[in-house]
């Protein structure tokens, strides 16, 4: 096996570890390395950095946005969501000026139940080219202040608008708003379909 030629950026490195080394008492100096004449002269190293600032848990974390998606009611997170449909014809859904199409109750339903018959209504609704459905689910159970039990409250009221956001029906679903009082208020959705191309 032949020995490779110390190129001179490890000749230079080895020098600077060198440097710091203290002979043992006894031991014979050895001769420096001789650097090769041929060889170009290279650049010197930077100066070393700075060391590491000090880390703390959770410094460079973002703040804490003030309301966060999951707080609040479904309502409350339908409102803050962007209009997707034309503003007039929102204003007008808001108002119940719009007449729903189609509608479907899942009302006293279970989820198992509600899901597929929610997927398979709106997709049969795009089908026929239909605009504005509603779905209703009721408002779910009031809220008793004394009952030693957590349940939850008005599943399919808060399942609905997730069960739309699904890719199996997201692509048809433009818009989707709690109903106006006529047509259901707060235990009903206005779901805004996507025109059929």
């Amino acid at each position: 096996m032949s020995k490779r030629r110390l190129r001179p950026e490890e000749l230079e490195l080895w020098q600077q570890v060198a440097k710091t080394a203290t002979r043992l008492p006894g031991a014979p100096a050895k001769p420096k390395p001789a650097v090769d004449p041929s060889a170009k002269p290279r650049k010197p190293l930077p100066p070393p950095r700075d060391p590491l600032p000090p880390f703390s848990m959770g410094s460079s974390a973002p703040a804490v946005p003030e309301h966060r998606d999951y707080l609040g009611t479904t309502s409350d997170r339908l409102s803050r969501e962007p209009v997707r449909m034309d503003s007039k014809a929102f204003t007008r859904l808001k108002r119940g000026k719009l007449v729903p199409e189609a509608r479907l109750d899942l009302h006293g339903m279970t989820l198992n139940e509600a899901h597929p018959e929610l997927v398979r209504f709106i997709l049969m609704s795009v089908t026929r080219g239909l605009r504005l459905v509603l779905v209703i689910t009721g408002k779910g159970l009031r809220e008793e202040p004394h009952d030693p039990m957590p349940r939850r409250r008005g599943v399919l009221k808060t399942q609905v608008p997730q069960w739309l956001r699904m890719p199996g029906v997201a692509h048809a679903v433009l818009q989707i708003t709690e109903a106006h009082g006529k047509h259901g208020g707060s235990g009903a959705y206005y779901v805004y379909l996507k025109k059929r191309r």
